[in-house]
């Protein structure tokens, strides 16, 4: 396993940070002002019209926008500060589900649509939805578009109360697990150093300074601008100005599937046409690329053996990529990825519990006590306390779902809030420390308020505490790496959500107000909200006995299938670990199976070319530091073409319906 230990040396950053400093103060203050009240509305205005929320073109503007601020004001922007401002940017432009963004109460606007919808009314559930989610359609506050009506307060007391719960507890675990992943397993994040070497650039640029980070950065930046002036600016402009929008590379891929059905029965084919995905093969662990190149190329071989012997029933000739994923989710790989999912907990777990065990053989009981300790300065916090205020989130979740959906069994809250969270957050956050992605098990909740037996809708709008905390220990592992002291994220956390609960619930006051969400003034609601709302209502008829049988449901978990996924993911890794062969091969493996392959080539090159090409050239170790910084500004160079854009639309529409 030298082989493998080597890889994860070079992910190493180059330059850890000896003391860590404070990253909040009166700068992060105003930035989270700043995009509270420029960026949210221009998040919500994007999503509505394209489906996407502002991303990195939030995050890097703003840090970019500061920097300028500073220097002509004879000053310069701390690395703990570029990445706190970078920090809040993500954290208040980030999407809520259903492609929504702009806040917690984007919600809320998807709720009024859906008790109006068509397909609430067709299984008939329109009149069942809960008061607590969204008033009635015939109410005065949805005929009005207000949010400010009196119908409106219990939904906007929930959704207040439900958002500081959720940050509060992805706080609490996401660092429990970033102390088991990072401090005790010692896992490096390979994505990690993307965000945190961009940091550093930006602050070496802040003070004058142009070393060699300053200069991949520059690089990456300008790849950016010109890949995304073809891939994101002219279709952006065209669509605002003209009827149909001129895209030059197809967007989010290049759909094969039905090109090589004959081929390839039941097999998703699509490819990526970016430079993102190259990049990421530059930074994640060459093993791990290889893997998920493997697991790729085996789902499309082991796809139409599966259809041949009738396991793969549900395709047929014409799915496109996305229809053949989902077919062959339910017939098959759902329930395979749950077993692998598993067998990443259990490897986890038999890894800490070895090496835990190791260190109680070779070391005296005070210096292992002190091996556990967190690194001075970094501004940790007493885990008995975490814990204590993630267990008590907890209870507040299972005292708020059972007094909301009293009938529901109270054991399964129980069992979910805590027993699944954490074990599938820890599966998560392990495996994106290991290979940079992350773990998902699908159709959970699903499953288990149908085979409950549970008759009425309102369960479906529970706050039943099902999460994923696995990116946030990614997070804490970028804070450190930027030398930002942990106790900064929680100050900023205590600003950020009274501004975001504020921005979020005026903006989308106001742009109800302007035009009925979804129309025409919003063309991207317009076309996708009526699909999502109908199969949303499929689903909830299910527990009305409305609508159908759901018998395709039951049948895709399959505990065979669950059990072998599980079975495989153990020996697999057991047998490259007994060889001394690399064992994150497995973990590559596993993060691909049975998904969508469409990124593998462009990962497969960029691996190959940084191994055997770049690292010759510029060397082992340099090449390492090079490439997240290239990353970093790659993302920072779109993010700027997305702003940009996003600026023209918006004047476009707003002055489109003047008449001269």
């Amino acid at each position: 396993m030298s082989n493998v230990k080597s890889d994860i040396a070079t992910l190493e950053p180059a330059a850890q940070t000896p003391e860590y400093q404070d990253g909040f103060n009166l700068k992060t203050v105003i930035g989270i002002f700043f995009l509270g009240v420029f960026m949210i509305p221009g998040s919500i205005y994007l999503n509505l019209i394209a489906g996407q929320s502002l991303g990195p073109a939030a995050e890097w503007t703003t840090i970019i926008l500061f920097i300028e601020v500073a220097r002509r004001s004879f000053t310069t922007l701390r690395r703990q500060e570029i990445y706190m401002l970078y920090y809040v940017a993500a954290s208040l432009t980030a999407g809520v589900g259903l492609a929504l963004s702009g806040g917690p109460f984007a919600q809320l606007i998807w709720n009024q649509y859906f008790v109006q919808s068509p397909g609430a009314r067709a299984f008939g559930i329109d009149d069942q939805i809960p008061s607590w989610i969204s008033p009635p359609a015939t109410s005065e506050g949805i005929l009005e578009r207000s949010l400010f009506h009196a119908d409106w307060l219990a939904p906007i007391l929930l959704v207040a109360i439900l958002h500081i719960f959720n940050r509060a507890s992805a706080f609490t675990l996401g660092y429990g697990l970033f102390r088991v992943t990072a401090d005790i397993e010692h896992l490096p994040f390979p994505l990690a150093p993307i965000q945190a070497e961009g940091a550093t650039a930006l602050a070496e640029s802040s003070s004058g300074k142009e070393t060699w980070r300053w200069r991949a950065f520059s690089i990456g930046a300008m790849l950016g601008l010109v890949f995304g002036a073809f891939y994101i600016g002219i279709p952006a402009i065209t669509g605002a100005l003209l009827t149909e929008p001129i895209t030059l590379i197809p967007i989010p891929f290049v759909d094969l599937t039905r090109n090589t059905e004959s081929i390839l029965p039941a097999a998703a084919v699509a490819l990526e046409l970016g430079l993102g995905p190259i990049l990421t093969g530059f930074v994640l662990p060459f093993w791990i690329v290889i893997g998920a190149s493997i697991g790729a190329v085996l789902t499309m071989i082991i796809n139409p053996v599966l259809y041949h012997f009738d396991v793969l029933k549900t395709w047929s000739p014409g799915m496109d990529t996305i229809q053949t994923t989902l077919v062959n989710d339910i017939d098959f790989w759902m329930s395979v990825r749950i077993g692998t999912g598993l067998a990443v907990a259990l490897i986890g777990i038999w890894s800490i519990f070895m090496g835990l065990r190791s260190q109680m053989k070779n070391r005296a009981s005070g210096q292992l006590k002190r091996s556990l300790q967190p690194p001075p300065e970094r501004g940790d916090f007493p885990l008995k306390a975490i814990f204590g205020v993630f267990l008590l989130l907890t209870v507040g979740y299972v005292v708020l779902s059972w007094r909301l959906v009293p009938g529901f069994p109270v054991l399964f809250f129980i069992f979910y809030g805590f027993v699944y969270t954490p074990l599938s957050s820890y599966a998560s956050a392990r495996l994106r420390a290991i290979t940079g992605t992350d773990l998902q098990f699908p159709l959970i909740k699903e499953a288990t308020f149908i085979l409950s037996g549970y008759k009425g809708v309102d369960i479906w709008f529970a706050p039943i505490p099902i999460f994923n905390y696995g990116g946030q220990a990614q997070a804490f592992r970028e804070i450190e790496l930027t030398g930002t002291r942990f106790s900064s994220v929680l100050k900023a956390e205590l600003v950020m959500i009274p501004v975001l609960l504020a921005c979020s619930l005026l903006f989308w006051h106001f742009v109800w107000g302007l035009a009925p969400v979804p129309s025409q003034a919003y063309p991207y609601a317009q076309k996708f909200w009526q699909q999502q709302a109908t199969m949303q209502a499929l689903w909830y008829a299910s527990t009305t006995g409305v609508g159908f049988e759901n018998s395709y449901l039951l049948e895709a978990l399959k505990t065979p299938f669950i059990l072998g996924g599980t079975v495989f993911g153990v020996v697999a890794y057991a047998v490259l670990a007994v060889l001394n062969l690399p064992v994150m091969l497995i973990f590559g493996v596993i993060a691909t199976i049975g998904t969508v392959p469409q990124s593998f080539l462009p990962n497969l090159f960029g691996a190959l070319l940084g191994r055997y090409y770049m690292e010759k050239k510029f060397g082992r170790d340099m090449w390492h530091r090079y490439t997240p910084v290239l990353a970093a500004g790659y993302a920072c160079g779109t993010g700027l073409v997305g702003m940009a854009t996003v600026a023209i639309a918006l004047i476009s529409k707003t002055v489109s319906p003047l008449v001269y």
